[in-house]
C-alpha cells in the first residue's frame, strides 16, 4: 500500500532543526546550508500543509500551536529513521566499541588508560571519536559518550563519573620564577592561560576567583587558547598558570610535571558523565565489558550512584 500523504522529506529535516533551535540561522549551521535554504524548505512545507508553522517576529520565531504537535511527531519519526539507519551503517561488529568524547577528555584522561583495557581485551577494537561542540548529545553515533555536563542532557542515560574540582596549576619551573605565589590574590602577578572557546560551558578564571571572594582581578598578561589540551600543554611548557580539572591532570600532578601553587579549590555540582543512548536497544557484551572497565577507573565511587 502506498504511504500517503507524505510531505517533501527534505523540508521535514529543515523544519525539525529549525523547530528544535527556534532559529533558522542555527538550523542552517547544523545542516550546512544557507539560512535562505532553511526558510525555503519551511515555506514549502507550510504550503504543502496549508498551515503556518512558525510565528515570526523581527528577531525571533516561535512554533504555532499546530506546529508544536507536528514537531513532536516529526522528531520522533526522524529519530526512529536515524536509529534504523545507524544500525545498518554503524561499526557494529560484536567485538567493537565506539566511544565519543571531547578532545580534552580523550587526550588527558581516556587515552592514557585504554592500553590497560586493550591488554586485557585484545579481541575488542576501540573506536574513539572526538567531538568538541556537541549541541545534541542524543544525535552522537556511538555506543558510549564521555562528556563534561553542567546540566545533564535529556534523552540519555546519565551516570556521573566524577565531580568538578578546579584549581590552578603550573610547571615547577614557572613556580620557581614566582616563589611568592601562594594565595589566590597573588595570581594577579602571573600569566593566565585562558580557555578561549565560547561554545564551552566550562567555568573560567573570573568564576573561579569569584568563588574565592575576589572580584575584578586581572592578570599581568594572558594567553588565550581555544583547546583545553593545549592550555595544559602550555602550562607544562612553563608559559603560565592554568585552571585544572582535577581528574584530567591527575597523572601530571603525580609525576610532578605540574604542581599546585596554592590549595584553593572550587567544587561545583557539575559532573563529568558517562552518557548512553536510550534508543540503541540491548547493550552488546563488548560494550558492557568496556563500561565495566571504565567504571573501575574512577578515582572514587561516582556521585548519586
Amino acid at each position: 500500500m502506498k504511504i500517503h500523504p507524505l510531505p517533501p522529506l527534505n523540508s521535514l529535516v529543515a523544519f525539525e532543526a529549525a523547530a528544535r533551535h527556534l532559529s533558522f540561522t542555527l538550523a542552517a549551521q547544523e545542516l550546512n546550508v544557507t539560512q535562505g535554504a532553511i526558510s525555503r524548505q519551511v515555506r514549502l512545507l507550510e504550503d504543502y500543509l496549508g498551515k503556518v508553522l512558525f510565528e515570526r517576529t523581527t528577531r525571533t520565531i516561535q512554533l504555532s500551536p499546530a506546529a508544536s504537535r507536528y514537531y513532536e511527531t516529526v522528531r520522533a519519526s526522524l529519530l526512529q529513521v536515524a536509529q534504523a539507519t545507524g544500525e545498518i551503517r554503524h561499526w557494529q561488529g560484536a567485538e567493537q566499541v565506539t566511544v565519543a568524547t571531547s578532545t580534552a577528555m580523550a587526550s588527558l584522561w581516556l587515552l592514557p588508560k585504554v592500553s590497560e583495557f586493550q591488554r586485557e581485551n585484545e579481541e575488542i577494537d576501540l573506536r574513539i571519536i572526538a567531538h568538541d561542540q556537541v549541541k545534541d548529545f542524543s544525535r552522537l553515533d556511538c555506543d558510549l559518550a564521555l562528556y563534561y555536563c553542567s546540566t545533564p542532557p535529556r534523552d540519555m542515560q546519565v551516570t556521573p563519573l566524577f565531580s568538578e574540582e578546579v584549581y590552578p596549576v603550573c610547571s615547577p619551573a614557572y613556580l620557581a620564577k614566582h616563589p611568592t605565589l601562594s594565595q589566590p590574590q597573588d595570581l594577579a602577578a602571573c600569566t593566565w592561560l585562558v580557555l578561549d572557546d565560547p561554545q564551552r560551558d566550562w567555568l573560567g578564571w573570573a568564576d573561579w576567583l569569584h568563588s574565592q571572594g575576589l572580584k575584578n582581578v586581572e592578570p599581568k598578561r594572558r594567553i588565550n587558547i581555544n583547546s583545553y589540551s593545549m592550555v595544559i600543554q602550555s602550562a607544562l611548557n612553563g608559559q603560565g598558570v592554568a585552571l585544572a580539572w582535577s581528574n584530567l591532570v591527575e597523572d601530571y600532578l603525580q609525576s610532578g610535571a605540574l604542581v599546585r601553587p596554592l590549595e584553593a579549590t572550587l567544587r561545583t555540582d557539575a559532573q563529568f558523565c558517562l552518557l548512553e543512548p536510550l534508543t540503541r536497544g540491548g547493550m552488546r557484551q563488548s560494550v558492557k565489558r568496556f563500561r565495566s572497565w571504565l567504571m573501575n577507573q574512577l578515582p572514587t565511587p561516582p556521585a548519586n550512584k
